[in-house]
């Protein structure tokens, strides 16, 4: 691995709707599980769905992002433009609820990216986005 591995944990509330989406829906590997928590390769990088039980609050809030609000706290990839439009088409074809469709945003700009948002089963916001040219990663 050519980057460290980031770790995250998130809670969510029916450890088989969290394995039917991340598992068959986002197609990601399984790792390790118990009766409480599922590890899952997200592309080389660990997410932990925990068993949380009791109500969770909506977003702290939305930011602003090209115009659009965009929901925080949320997490996700940077992918190439094909597997970008491979999930995109994966998650349209499960009948998948976007917050943001997959879009193109800062068009003609260094920065123009494609991006989605969506919504786990448990309300955790999910960002997909593929940057025309990926070295603009971090562009001003």
């Amino acid at each position: 691995m050519t980057r460290p591995a980031f770790h995250l944990a998130v809670p969510v509330d029916d450890l088989a709707r969290a394995r039917a989406f991340y598992g068959g829906v986002l197609g990601l590997p399984e790792g390790r599980s118990t009766d409480g928590w599922i590890d899952w390769d997200f592309h080389g990088h660990q997410v932990v769905t925990h068993l949380v039980a009791g109500p969770r609050p909506d977003f702290a809030g939305h930011g602003t992002v090209d115009g659009h609000p965009v929901p925080v706290p949320h997490f996700g990839l940077v992918l190439d433009v094909g597997a970008f439009r491979s999930l995109a088409q994966r998650l349209t074809e499960a009948g998948t609820e976007f917050v943001i469709e997959p879009s193109l945003r800062f068009a003609g700009q260094p920065a123009e990216q494609w991006t989605m948002f969506l919504l786990d089963p448990a309300g955790n916001a999910l960002e997909f986005k593929a940057f025309r040219d990926e070295t603009q990663l971090f562009a001003r």
